[in-house]
């Protein structure tokens, strides 16, 4: 346990960004699983409004990935791969 001020004051900064990070990760999974289910269902009825919920879920995820990229929860290379595969995703369906 901290014994000094400091280090009682980095065991709160810490929480404080683990949770941030945990939140960004988690809710780039579970948009990109939005998404893949969101293509797969486009891909079985193509319809414009299929196609436009696809576009606008791919949005969101790539905002939460810079966003993420933004305050170094994620390496600029990670990023930029996971939106190129959720790019070929989407232009495969």
């Amino acid at each position: 346990m901290a014994n000094n001020k400091s280090a009682k004051k980095r065991i709160l900064i810490t929480k404080r960004n683990r949770l941030q990070n945990r939140f960004y990760k988690t809710s780039v999974r579970t948009l990109t699983k939005m998404l893949l289910s969101s293509l797969e269902a486009y891909k079985v009825n193509k319809t414009p409004e299929n196609k436009e919920a696809a576009q606008k879920l791919l949005n969101s995820v790539y905002s939460l990935i810079d966003k993420g990229t933004k305050r170094n929860v994620f390496h600029k290379n990670t990023a930029a791969r996971k939106k190129s595969q959720l790019a070929l995703s989407f232009k495969a369906a």
